[in-house]
């Protein structure tokens, strides 16, 4: 019935955030090859969730390492750390149309070219290709009723110490790794689908217009018994 087909984490990272008993909204990020955040309102329920692609995550810094040094990340952060932002260049990217539409809206970790930082060193290239991920994030806060009073990162860039700095500096707020408050952030994606598939048996939804663009609260998922 339409929709995005994507995100399905933001039920999941709505009832860890409800969990932790916050009196103001929580943002949770999700930083893979694609940045995605889920919008966690103060006493919302689930139809208030919004949850959407924000814009590169590791995808680009991982293919721009993996060109320059043939290694697979920028583990640490530590090119990014000794470079500089090439800030001419980061306006340029943040006119891409992607961030001007309105969510819900999703991507592919290919959306987003290198081609602005081909000219750049090794290190500057890491440190404006982060910087983008990190301002992509801040550009999505219009898209919110409110600013989040805190963020909380999963996913493999939370390693990044040069991602994480970015991030704080442009959110200004509080951002911490998902070990801070308690979640295991390596285990979070199978524990999402583990979650999911109860959903799924109770007969509860898992998508909902304001994440996918569904039509209204969305059930999924077909039940298989293991043979025996």
């Amino acid at each position: 019935e339409g929709g995005e087909g994507a995100p399905f984490a933001p039920i999941y990272h709505a009832a860890l955030a409800r969990a932790l008993g916050r009196d103001h909204a929580v943002g949770v990020i999700n930083l893979g090859g694609v940045s995605n955040m889920t919008f966690v309102p103060a006493g919302g329920g689930d139809l208030d969730l919004i949850a959407f692609d924000c814009g590169p995550g590791n995808g680009l810094v991982d293919q721009w390492v993996e060109l320059k040094t043939g290694e697979h990340m920028d583990a640490d952060g530590a090119l990014a750390r000794r470079g500089k932002v090439h800030t001419e260049i980061l306006r340029m990217m943040l006119l891409n149309p992607y961030l001007r539409r309105k969510p819900p809206k999703s991507l592919d970790r290919y959306d987003f070219k290198l081609d602005p930082v081909l000219d750049l060193s090794t290190a500057d290239g890491a440190a404006t290709l982060t910087a983008f991920t990190a301002a992509c994030v801040r550009a999505s806060l219009s898209s919110l009723p409110e600013a989040p009073g805190e963020w909380i990162v999963a996913g493999g860039g939370r390693r990044n110490l040069a991602m994480m700095e970015a991030l704080s500096k442009a959110l200004d707020a509080s951002v911490s790794p998902a070990e801070d408050v308690g979640w295991r952030g390596d285990d979070l994606e199978a524990e999402c689908f583990a979650y999911l598939a109860v959903r799924s048996l109770r007969k509860l939804p898992l998508s909902f217009p304001r994440t996918t663009r569904v039509p209204r609260p969305m059930q999924g998922g077909v039940f298989h018994r293991a043979p025996i």
